[in-house]
């Protein structure tokens, strides 16, 4: 997976300054999830907010200018990842993908959740046996229509 150049001089400036994705939560008073999509070039942010991540991470405003432009979406090559964690995913689509999307078809009818009407969240949940991911996707429902 290649990163762009300005998502690498981003996240190093982001480790430097030791912010975290919530850190930049706080500053900017958008979901950290969604922050780091603009960061990593998948989502567009507003001069306002881009001016507040870039000045959050000590970089100058022409960084900002680039962080409103539309993206290219889509980072993943289209091969199976290698990353574990990003592999996972791909696995539990490889797994649950049908089924979920066989319970979806029953609560809602023949139809799609939209990925730009769409917010994730990523939580952490403490547990004896080992430290929990929840992730909640929440995407509006879009029925095909008939014509």
């Amino acid at each position: 997976m290649a990163i762009a150049a300005i998502t690498e001089k981003l996240l190093a400036a982001k480790k430097q300054k030791g912010i975290t994705f919530a850190d930049l939560e706080q500053t900017v008073g958008r979901d950290e999830v969604w922050i780091a999509s603009v960061i990593y070039r998948q989502a567009s942010a507003s001069p306002d907010e881009a001016s507040k991540i870039v000045s959050a991470l000590g970089l100058g405003e022409e960084f900002a200018e680039l962080l409103t432009e539309c993206p290219l979406k889509g980072s993943l090559d289209p091969v199976i990842p290698t990353d574990p964690l990003i592999y996972r995913f791909y696995e539990i689509m490889q797994v649950y993908g049908m089924p979920m999307k066989a319970v979806i078809h029953d609560k809602f009818g023949d139809g799609i959740m939209s990925a730009i009407d769409f917010t994730l969240d990523v939580e952490k949940e403490e547990d004896p046996k080992g430290d929990r991911v929840k992730v909640i996707m929440c995407g509006k429902f879009l029925p095909y229509k008939k014509w």
